[in-house]
């Protein structure tokens, strides 16, 4: 798959399947898409592209609304290596990119920039200023520009539509067995361990703070969970682990906090990347009475968690 970060850097293809959106998380929804696009594209004789655009367009034209996403770039690339896609474009999205008419859009972009001859897009995707463009348009642009339009059916799994929107929600709610499913792979945070106040190792817990790679990352909702822990420098190696997410109301904690207690691993790891990978929901967070009822709390997780792990 070729990346590029930016139209301008795209050499216009003779036979391009094309589908554009922002494919946050890469779910089975969207691999569902890229499968089809990547038939398309070998029915045509040519090659997929898939026009996605940085930073996420409602982050640009709603600047109030604190939008999360499921993927950072660097998680999207990775993801989509992984659907035997040709092309990858990721243009900067600004707001006067926003202000495209579909028309241009098509013209311009699809067809005398990528070379658009066959179009997939799903059931409900909309494009240029306004979102004023459809399915409905890009047939009638069809035959004017020399493309076919192929539409994608909602994709169902017990008659409910995968959409990014309800893999946020349900990470929100801590419902991690519907996130991972509609995920088609286990959520993952990615980030740097730093340094924190180290009361993990007066109670026998050690933990490993970590702050995502970035700040629009989402953070599962707050309470332990069972978690596979990795380092970017030795992929090849899995830890066991639990995280806890939130306050730390025991200790009367001030800010939020990403920790985790790695199985069985005794090694200085203080400015490393650590990957943690969420398996299983334990509990809520919780303010124990006492040191002593969290310490037997977080042994229960403990065996918990060694019990999820062991069976994933």
């Amino acid at each position: 798959m070729k990346v590029y970060f930016s139209l301008e850097d795209f050499q216009k293809l003779d036979f391009a399947a094309v589908t554009t959106g922002t494919f946050d998380g890469v779910h089975i929804g969207h691999n569902k898409i890229l499968e089809q696009l990547n038939q398309a594209a070998a029915t045509i004789g040519g090659e997929s592209v898939l026009l996605t655009f940085s930073p996420h367009p409602r982050i640009v034209l709603q600047p109030d609304v604190d939008l999360k996403l499921l993927s950072t770039q660097k998680e999207k690339i990775e993801l989509l290596k992984n659907t035997g896609l040709d092309h990858l474009i990721i243009h900067p999205f600004t707001k006067e990119f926003s202000r495209t008419s579909s028309l241009d859009f098509v013209r311009n972009i699809l067809v005398n920039n990528i070379g658009s001859k066959k179009l997939v897009i799903g059931y409900d995707h909309h494009f240029g200023r306004n979102r004023e463009g459809s399915f409905e348009h890009l047939k009638e642009f069809g035959p004017t520009y020399g493309f076919e339009v192929e539409e994608i059916s909602a994709k169902d799994i017990e008659n409910v539509t995968v959409s990014s929107t309800k893999i946020r929600r349900a990470l929100n709610e801590g419902d991690l067995e519907t996130a991972n499913e509609y995920l088609g792979y286990d959520y993952p945070i990615t980030g740097q361990v730093v340094e924190g106040e180290k009361i993990g190792n007066t109670i026998g817990f050690p933990t490993a703070n970590l702050v995502a790679e970035e700040t629009y990352k989402l953070i599962p909702m707050d309470g332990v969970y069972a978690v596979e822990v990795q380092f970017p420098s030795a992929l090849e190696q899995k830890f066991q682990g639990m995280c806890n997410i939130g306050m730390r109301p025991t200790f009367s904690g001030k800010f939020k906090t990403i920790e985790v207690h790695i199985f069985n691993f005794n090694r200085n790891i203080y400015g490393e990347q650590m990957q943690i990978v969420f398996k299983k929901r334990l509990r809520g967070e919780t303010k124990f009475d006492s040191v002593d009822a969290l310490k037997t709390q977080l042994n229960k997780d403990m065996e918990h968690a060694r019990t999820v792990l062991t069976s994933h």
